[in-house]
């Protein structure tokens, strides 16, 4: 690594839903998405009921063959996200969304917390197996409305954190360290009300970081913020994020 790359300030990005329906990825989690308003929609994403109710597994898994986030591909934001990082800028991204598409806009995987997981894998519940959902999906429609793990027989699910799941301790401790180590912190499209990510904004502001909020409503970290931006995420991020690669 370059002297000139190391005196660049390291930039950490969360992520929430908002950076995503430019793709076509509807809210599902956020405090009026479905899984909020339809209870029976919820139980879809409820481990305990995804457990113990194998009528909700086979609704998961036509669910599943149904959702968007599969088919998305990256937009503008997505990209300008990429692009950031290969100027040579420190990027490290945190993500609340499970779709997989910052990596698809070509931002290394070591660089890319998901902390609600990811909805491109499924991993067996009981030997915790993982392979990838394309295959999965390939036995629903082939017969398997509730396919088993083919390693130990054990209850599938998609590599995300269903309600009534805690975050992966691992993922959370990593954001954490970045969120105190970054110099630049923005959070863009999400509401920051959910825990404990959202506390993750709070923690780079006390530790010195320069806060950014890129949202369409208002957040309770505002006024923590150095800048709050409110246009639209697909032309507002990649102008900030040209003008940080630029060194303002």
């Amino acid at each position: 690594m370059s002297s000139e790359t190391t005196r660049r300030p390291l930039v950490a990005i969360l992520s929430g839903a908002g950076i995503s329906t430019d793709s076509g990825i509807p809210d599902y989690r956020g405090p009026q998405g479905l899984w909020r308003r339809d209870p029976e929609a919820e139980k879809l994403v409820t481990y305990d009921y995804y457990m113990t109710d194998p009528d909700i597994r086979r609704r998961s898994w036509q669910m599943r063959r149904e959702s968007k986030a599969l088919h998305a591909r990256p937009n503008g934001a997505h990209e300008a996200v990429a692009r950031l990082e290969r100027s040579g800028v420190p990027v490290r991204v945190i993500t609340q969304n499970v779709d997989g598409l910052h990596q698809l806009a070509g931002m290394p995987e070591r660089k890319v917390l998901e902390l609600h997981g990811t909805a491109r894998v499924v991993q067996c519940t009981h030997c915790e197996e993982r392979s990838g959902m394309d295959e999965a999906l390939e036995r629903v429609a082939a017969g398997e409305t509730d396919p088993a793990c083919r390693e130990c027989g054990g209850i599938l699910k998609s590599a995300t954190v269903m309600f009534g799941q805690g975050l992966d301790p691992e993922v959370l401790t990593a954001a954490v360290a970045v969120a105190r180590a970054c110099q630049v912190f923005i959070a863009v499209g999400t509401s920051l009300q959910v825990q404990p990510a959202a506390s993750l904004a709070g923690m780079a502001a006390e530790s010195g970081a320069r806060l950014i909020i890129v949202n369409a409503e208002p957040t309770p970290y505002d006024e923590l913020a150095d800048e709050v931006v409110r246009e639209p995420i697909g032309t507002a991020l990649p102008a900030l994020l040209e003008r940080i690669a630029e060194g303002n």
